[in-house]
């Protein structure tokens, strides 16, 4: 019977902890190895068995970090440990971490040529982990800040859509940049099919 490899991007310290600590979970789950990191040792199994099963879980863990990350984390031993120390490391709920997304999410800005459903995305990974640290971002104050995120090429369509209204919600504004996107690029296709065809109709006569 093949055995299935399950693979995540490697933990670096900058990426979203959070996201990370879910799939690794799931591929410790899938390896059997969930109750060795929490520490649940089942009574069936002798200390051998227990330590093969750590030895195993530690260097699942291991093997999905980044050298940078790796190296604060090496003087753990066991993968109970290591998993509680990468915790205290990343997923900490501080003053400072949140400030310090909330300096990311207020400066956060669309760079040239980037794909506005991208630019979207990464704005709500912004927003989840706040999220995650309990910092809670007013939902219209979330609309503003992603229209405030986006090039002076929106000014209009931003002002179009706030004119006349009360409230606004991001789900709302979300909604209207995605299909603005979505018509922009039929848009576009259409004008390079007609003029692909215009080309093929002049290169004929």
């Amino acid at each position: 019977m093949a055995t299935t490899r399950f693979e995540i991007e490697k933990f670096d310290g900058e990426a979203n902890f959070n996201l990370w600590q879910v799939r690794m979970m799931a591929i410790l789950v899938q390896s059997g190895l969930k109750k060795v990191v929490t520490g649940k040792k089942p009574e069936n199994l002798n200390k051998t068995e227990w330590e093969e099963l750590d030895e195993k879980a530690l260097s699942a863990i291991q093997l999905c970090l980044a050298n940078t990350v790796l190296q604060e984390v090496l003087m753990e031993k066991t993968s109970s440990a290591l998993w509680k120390r990468l915790e205290t490391l990343y997923a900490t709920k501080s003053l400072a971490n949140g400030l310090v997304l909330k300096q990311r999410l207020f400066t956060f800005r669309m760079n040239k040529g980037e794909l506005l459903r991208d630019h979207i995305s990464q704005f709500i990974t912004l927003l989840n982990d706040l999220k995650n640290v309990e910092v809670h971002i007013d939902d219209e104050d979330q609309a503003m800040l992603l229209f405030c995120s986006l090039p002076p090429s929106y000014k209009s369509f931003r002002e179009t859509l706030i004119y006349g209204r009360d409230k606004l919600s991001f789900e709302d504004v979300k909604g209207h940049l995605l299909s603005r996107d979505k018509l922009d690029n039929e848009l576009h296709l259409d004008s390079k099919t007609d003029m692909q065809a215009s080309v093929l109709v002049t290169s004929k006569k």
